[in-house]
């Protein structure tokens, strides 16, 4: 299907809107579903609490392009919802991805309200004290700004940055480097944080922020839509795992994460991330807080 493509001037802010807000007609263009069969030896991993009615349920953040957002239709797609529901395939069950608002996906997996976390979470020291995280992908933070201005994200303060709340970028990146400022006796970061990353994004063009921080395939999806209204700046850094959680030692993590590796093993991992333009920062086997587990079956 065709893409809707981001406008060509910021006319108004209800025009805008409707750019940034990853709200697309489907998936990308020669896209098509891989949806690949039920191993035996790895549903028999899945954990009774999680087979008993067959289906894995995730909480999702949409929009986080191109990981997750809602289509035309109001259905949550994209690169990651592709991994997850082929990976909850191999372990037998079906996948049902649940909206939640960012800040409350982790609690509801550490609740049992949830199965599983999948929403472009970074897999931090700090959430690995309660959640263990299968990896599926190494990215790094990547700032945005408007063309031809000139902003420097290791010399940013008194600047106003634009962040999706909760993330990395917003407690590992732009505050932790706004008291950096205010320790220098240089004025703060004013940190604008949003619900979602394409609010985030649009706040920079509408002028509202200097720059976009944010996950680096989120801000390289946001600068190809936005039609030369962005651009990156500066290198990214603080290159680290994604991964989904769930609850610490569960048995379900080994269960998805011999899943990945089956779908690593056959390729079908490297052709959904190809399918949606991802294919840098790929794992090559199997990972859980970055560590390989052994004897997984394939």
């Amino acid at each position: 299907m065709t893409r809707l493509k981001v406008i060509a001037a910021i006319a108004s802010a209800t025009m805008l809107a409707g750019c940034v807000t990853n709200s697309e007609e489907g998936n990308p263009e020669g896209w098509s579903p891989i949806v690949p069969d039920e191993v035996p030896e790895i549903a028999e991993m899945v954990p009774a609490s999680v087979a008993a009615d067959g289906v894995l349920s995730a909480g999702t953040n949409p929009p986080f392009a191109p990981f997750e957002f809602k289509d035309s239709q109001g259905d949550i797609i994209g690169m990651e919802m592709d991994l997850m529901r082929a990976t909850a395939a191999v372990a037998g069950l079906d996948y049902e991805p649940v909206e939640q608002d960012f800040a409350m996906i982790l609690p509801a997996v550490q609740s049992g309200t949830l199965d599983v976390g999948a929403s472009g979470f970074t897999d931090t020291p700090e959430r690995r004290e309660n959640f263990d995280f299968v990896n599926f992908l190494y990215a790094g933070i990547q700032w945005a700004q408007q063309p031809g201005d000139d902003v420097d994200p290791d010399n940013a303060c008194g600047l106003t940055v634009a962040v999706q709340r909760t993330t990395v970028s917003e407690t590992d990146d732009v505050r932790p480097k706004s008291e950096e400022c205010l320790a220098e006796g240089k004025e703060g970061i004013s940190v604008l944080s949003y619900d979602t990353s394409d609010n985030a994004a649009l706040a920079v063009l509408m002028g509202r922020a200097d720059a976009f921080s944010a996950d680096s395939p989120v801000t390289a999806w946001a600068i190809n839509r936005s039609d030369g209204k962005m651009e990156e700046t500066g290198g990214i850094f603080d290159a680290a795992p994604y991964g989904w959680a769930v609850p610490k030692d569960s048995e379900l993590g080994p269960a998805l994460a011999a899943a990945l590796q089956h779908l690593i093993d056959t390729g079908d991992y490297q052709r959904i991330l190809a399918q949606w333009g991802v294919e840098d920062g790929l794992v090559e086997q199997a990972l859980i807080n970055e560590e390989p587990l052994e004897g997984l079956p394939s």
